[in-house]
């Protein structure tokens, strides 16, 4: 007995020490208040002769918690026995150690206990239909970020291994960044108010945070810390790979590299323990698991999984491949560097966007022309169908405005589209490199056979990059639009100089610049070669300008690459207005597909052109077209909805045209950069083009 006795007490030691600690306190005092009790009640002391056991107990826990109530038990010191006073004065002395500082120090312990608990993730949070993110990554904060801008007050729970402190300040910094500069935009826009009609705007409309962070540090392979965040009724799932920049050294940078061409293990571990969870009967239904993908072997295993696990209307997983993703959208900003500001704003939750909504009749044309004729809103623009349905596809400014509706004017406004339109021929100049080199000359590849006209390359490119990358390449042999590769590191000024200006030189139609920067660099490396061949190429269209006042600035286009969102500001000083932080843009679209499943194959479609030679154009994309070479005539000024009903309708007539192509205007480019995406009453937006002006279309060719 004795032996079970001590073998339980030394388990309960172990596993609940702080019950035991207590239990200690509790069992110490109630001895001290009984033998006190049972001493001062025996001794028939002057003042005390009639004192019960029961009043003994009460002077007992008097004196303990005041010293000066002494007083009842020993009237008068002189006249009590040494005894007795003693004994008093160590009940005193013992009730101040056992019970006010051991109980006092239990309690504050057991708070700081409860709050260190609470910041480390340990006490279970019961949300609902929020979103979760597991790992940290450079694109995580732009993640959150851009939920700032949802209608509605979203939920965000971040689960990561480490770094709880540092990634709270990161979020904390951009959403006050981006918060202030909203503001600053309202404060703006309402300046020339009087005082107190400024005053009431600005508190209506100024930017608010309507989104709550949680981050927890903790194992995200455990499924007691998943249910804890309560993963299981969660609106979507965010599975985040890792960076490579942030290796300590360039030797473990190197070894990192490797490990990641190869594939990424964590990402397959953590999903197969997520689809766990979210695939029981008892989780939300529909929930959303997006995972970030960056090769082909997690590729494969993660399509596994799918087949395995993915319950539909339950758990419905989505890989977001996205080297490949920023490979097309690097690529076709060098072919339209508009699309920047374009995709800048159809991607993210802040002003128009795209929308997809379930749909069950007619097919697209129907579908769009129906829909014009009594709302004015929302633009249509196609309907798709995936293993889920169907579904149609809108830009506008908010859910709410794809269902209003509203008597519309009839069409009394025509155009006349070119019967023999055809892209004019892009030249590209790509300086440097990174893990997506490949993915953005398979952009190129791919709109290449689209465009391609009788042999005729409408691709020419130029790259200028150091040896070792070059022959990683093998020199872009397997490219035949690229038609120069030149050595040179960043400390060649002059040959990067000579090269881009003689290429500049010898081609009638403009020229982009692609400047990479390399995401494979160490931290404090990041962006560098990026921002110094951005002098570099600033200087060339500044001595340009030197020799000819006239010449076109903007027939250079320089698409500037940055990791690191805090060099945005750099790069804008030096007047560059296709700043592209590749990152943001995962960001994006991952919020989007997170919300509308169904994007995720509308993303794939836009992003990707047809195979060579196709008699039907199906792949849909977005275009900038120049409005001298698309119109036989510049249109007159009109509103935004006839222009989109007129240029849709000359899309249509495949008579005169040779070939249908539905076509619909989302907005215009006017020079200096200047976009403008129609959202909002379509009827109330005037337009008037020139021919410097470009229109963004969505068109299948």
């Amino acid at each position: 007995m004795k032996r079970k006795i001590k073998e339980w007490f030394s388990i309960q030691l172990v596993k609940n020490p702080g019950r035991m600690v207590l239990a200690a306190i509790l069992i110490l005092n109630i001895l001290l208040f009984l033998i006190s009790a049972l001493v001062i009640s025996a001794f028939a002391l002057q003042g005390t002769e009639k004192m019960s056991f029961v009043e003994a107990a009460f002077c007992t826990i008097t004196m303990i918690l005041d010293a000066g109530c002494i007083q009842f038990v020993i009237a008068d010191i002189g006249e009590s026995g040494v005894f007795i006073t003693i004994f008093c004065l160590i009940i005193v002395i013992l009730g101040m150690i056992l019970f006010t500082g051991a109980v006092v120090g239990y309690i504050t312990n057991y708070i700081s206990s409860f709050i260190e608990n609470a910041n480390t993730g340990k006490r279970k949070l019961n949300l609902n239909n929020h979103f979760v993110i597991l790992n940290w990554n450079s694109r995580a904060s732009e993640i959150v970020n851009d939920m700032l801008y949802s209608e509605e007050k979203q939920k965000v729970v971040v689960l990561v291994q480490s770094r709880k402190a540092e990634i709270e300040k990161e979020i904390e910094e951009r959403l006050s960044d981006t918060i202030n500069r909203e503001n600053r935009l309202v404060f703006k826009k309402y300046a020339s108010l009087p005082f107190f009609a400024r005053q009431i705007a600005i508190y209506k409309n100024r930017f608010k945070r309507n989104l709550v962070v949680i981050v927890r540090e903790g194992d995200v392979f455990s499924s007691k810390q998943l249910n804890d965040i309560s993963l299981s009724q969660a609106r979507a799932v965010i599975i985040l790979g890792n960076d490579l920049n942030n290796s300590i050294c360039k030797f473990e940078q190197i070894e990192r590299a490797e490990e990641m061409t190869k594939g990424n293990s964590q990402t397959i571990k953590t999903l197969m323990q997520v689809s766990d969870i979210t695939a029981d009967e008892n989780s939300a239904d529909n929930q959303k698991i997006v995972v970030e993908i960056t090769d082909t072997w997690t590729l494969e295993l993660v399509q596994k999984i799918i087949e395995a696990k993915q319950v539909d209307g339950k758990c419905n997983i989505v890989p977001v491949k996205v080297n490949e993703v920023l490979g097309q959208i690097l690529s076709q900003f060098c072919l339209m560097p508009e699309l920047n500001s374009v995709y800048s704003e159809l991607f993210s939750n802040k002003g128009a966007e795209f929308h997809s909504v379930p749909y069950h009749k007619e097919d697209e044309i129907t579908f769009v022309k129906e829909y014009l004729k009594n709302h004015n809103y929302a633009i249509p623009i196609t309907t798709m169908e995936n293993n889920k349905g169907t579904y149609a596809f809108y830009v506008a400014d908010s859910d709410k405005d794809i269902r209003k509706k509203s008597v519309i004017p009839p069409l009394n406004y025509s155009v006349s589209l070119k019967q023999n339109y055809w892209i004019e021929r892009k030249n590209v100049v790509i300086l440097g490199h990174n893990s997506r080199s490949k993915y953005i000359m398979a952009g190129f590849e791919a709109f290449s056979r689209e465009w391609r006209k009788e042999g005729e390359e409408i691709v020419r490119i130029v790259v200028i990059d150091d040896k070792k990358n070059l022959e990683k390449m093998n020199y872009y042999k397997d490219y035949p639009f690229v038609i120069k590769t030149v050595e040179a590191d960043i400390y060649n000024r002059e040959l990067i100089c000579s090269t881009i200006d003689d290429f500049v030189s010898h081609n009638e139609t403009d020229t982009s610049v692609l400047i990479l920067s390399d995401d494979t660099a160490l931290n404090e490396d990041i962006d560098a070669s990026a921002l110094a061949n951005l002098v570099y190429v600033r200087d060339i269209v500044a001595n340009k300008v030197k020799e000819n006042p006239d010449f076109d600035v903007e027939s250079i286009d320089v698409i500037v690459e940055i990791i690191d969102p805090k060099h945005h500001d750099i790069v804008n000083s030096y007047s560059v207005n296709n700043v592209v932080i590749s990152n943001r843009y995962i960001s994006k679209m991952i919020t989007q597909i997170s919300e509308y499943e169904a994007l995720f194959d509308f993303y794939n479609d836009i992003l990707s052109y047809d195979e060579e030679g196709a008699e039907e154009y199906d792949s849909k994309e977005v275009y900038v077209k120049k409005v001298k070479r698309y119109f036989d005539e510049i249109p007159k000024e009109t509103t935004a909805d006839q222009l989109i009903r007129a240029v849709y309708e000359a899309s249509l007539d495949e008579e005169r045209m040779g070939v249908s192509n539905p076509t619909i205007v989302l907005g215009y480019v006017k020079p200096g950069g200047i976009v403008k995406i129609f959202g909002g009453d379509l009827t109330q937006i005037k337009v008037s083009l020139d021919e410097k002006d470009k229109l963004i279309l969505f068109s299948a060719h």
